[in-house]
């Protein structure tokens, strides 16, 4: 069961003690819960911003590939790395032009030169723009620079666009690649660089896939972050069965006739939102905690 985003109401905050929402937009890397799958994740993504490669991260909606993409600009802005980080508006995208707008090389071109070579007019025959755009990223990373071109909602991107990947990732200087790539998106677009798919098995073959899991190993840890982050107890607030109760609410069959087989929800997003309803409901009707009959009522 999934919900709409939640609010915290003042009573709630005031019936717990709470001066900030525990499950409110991240505002900072120190708000970030690190598991070790998340910190996989996170670290891969940071090698490959700077030393080249090619990444596809596949979460579901709300499992935290936003979280970690800004997270990720955060590090190299703070650490002041010399990674250009290109990213594309994919406003609207789809992988047709019928239902959206599609994200073609031309877009990332523009993306490219407009991070990298702003006060340059880019060329508009397609052969004069990439060697326009090789020039311009070689003559960047001669200066120490890397560059990292990063697609969100990247189940969006049309076959040709994954296909045209290949050409930019090519782009080299001697032995130094000078363009690194990660993708962001829910699950079709594992589906799309299935090594089944003939139109874009070059590209599959040179694209390492992480998935981020459902954290239900480590539900308890990140609640108990999230509440710590705005110095409150867990404890204090949902029990701990309360926590089982939630886990297994955000647990279900995957479909009629598998028994054993299970898809878990477990995601940030949806745990934040469950909680905050549990936690209103549970203010709401006067409840110390939040436990195992309040969540069965959200």
């Amino acid at each position: 069961m999934l919900l709409r985003r939640q609010g915290l109401f003042p009573k709630t905050k005031k019936h717990f003690g709470l001066m900030a929402d525990p499950f409110d937009e991240i505002r900072g890397a120190e708000d970030v819960f690190l598991s070790s799958e998340i910190r996989y994740v996170r670290e891969s993504m940071l090698h490959i911003a700077k030393h080249g490669g090619f990444l596809a991260v596949i979460g579901e909606s709300g499992s935290g590939k936003s979280t970690l993409r800004r997270d990720m600009v955060d590090r190299i802005i703070r650490d002041k790395l010399p990674v250009h980080v290109i990213e594309p508006y994919v406003l609207a995208m789809e992988d047709n032009d019928t239902e959206g707008k599609s994200l073609k090389a031309l877009h990332i071109a523009e993306a490219i030169m407009a991070t990298v070579a702003p006060g340059e007019s880019i060329k508009s025959s397609p052969e004069a723009r990439f060697r326009q755009l090789h020039r311009v990223l070689r003559d960047s990373g001669r200066t120490g620079h890397a560059h990292v071109l990063v697609i969100e909602e990247a189940h969006g991107l049309p076959l040709k666009t994954l296909k045209h990947l290949k050409r930019f990732l090519e782009l080299e200087d001697g032995f130094r690649k000078l363009l690194s790539v990660i993708l962001l998106g829910q699950p079709e677009l594992k589906h799309k660089l299935s090594e089944a798919n003939h139109e874009v098995r070059e590209v599959v073959q040179r694209c390492e896939v992480v998935e981020l899991k459902p954290m239900n190993g480590s539900l308890a840890g990140y609640v108990a972050h999230r509440f710590e982050r705005v110095g409150a107890e867990a404890g204090k607030v949902i029990t701990e069965d309360g926590i089982e109760a939630l886990r297994s609410k955000l647990t279900g069959p995957a479909s009629r006739g598998g028994a054993n087989d299970s898809v878990s929800l477990v995601y940030p997003l949806a745990v934040g939102n469950m909680i905050t309803a549990a936690m209103n409901l549970a203010a709401d009707v006067g409840a110390p905690v939040v436990d195992p009959g309040i969540i069965a009522q959200v």
